[in-house]
């Protein structure tokens, strides 16, 4: 029986007291950041909610139809379904453009080309700003893409494009809402 190196005991201490003092000094780190969740009813440095904040969002109106559909959609995410604000302290300056292209060429029997696959691309500008100052808190530019199939009826073709302007605009209405709401946080923070 031999007994244990009196060096490797040591140095194995040693390296069990750095890690220790490694794990301390990074839960130290850890506990001084704070996160919550985005949409929570944790007050803000000016005293409000984001939730309270999204809500009190006033959209203008828009000219076209996909975008009256964002504009619809972002109302109703904003309010969680309460609809427009009575008394707005943001207002959202809102630009859509639309983008309608062939995906996909097969060829069906005849000489011709002919499309059977499409996307819609809806690309929204946005500005915010305060109702009261007229200042710019920020702006921005959000893109989404859906696909459709073209069938070979013109009706059908149109309503799946119609389809797939309704899916887009669903999706970035979620994405201007996720925008804003950190712009919003990030104005909150700033205007302590």
């Amino acid at each position: 029986m031999s007994l244990p190196d009196r060096e490797k005991t040591e140095r194995s201490r040693l390296l069990r007291r750095i890690a220790l003092a490694g794990l301390i000094g990074s839960l130290a780190l850890v506990s001084a950041c704070t996160v919550r969740p985005l949409y929570s009813n944790a007050p803000l440095a000016n005293g409000s909610s984001a939730n309270a904040e999204l809500a009190s969002i006033a959209v203008k109106p828009v000219k076209t139809r996909y975008a009256q559909q964002v504009r619809n959609n972002l109302i109703f995410g904003f309010g969680r379904g309460a609809g427009e604000p009575a008394s707005p302290l943001y207002s959202l300056d809102l630009t859509v453009t639309e983008l309608v292209e062939s995906s996909a060429l097969v060829q069906v029997g005849t000489d011709e080309d002919e499309p059977t696959a499409g996307s819609v691309t809806l690309t929204s500008s946005y500005t915010l700003s305060d109702m009261k100052t007229g200042v710019v808190i920020s702006a921005g530019k959000r893109a989404i893409t859906s696909s459709f199939d073209r069938p070979r009826q013109e009706f059908a073709a149109y309503r799946a494009q119609i389809d797939a302007e309704n899916r887009a605009a669903r999706e970035l209405a979620e994405a201007l809402q996720l925008s804003i709401a950190q712009d919003l946080v990030r104005h909150g923070k700033a205007g302590s």
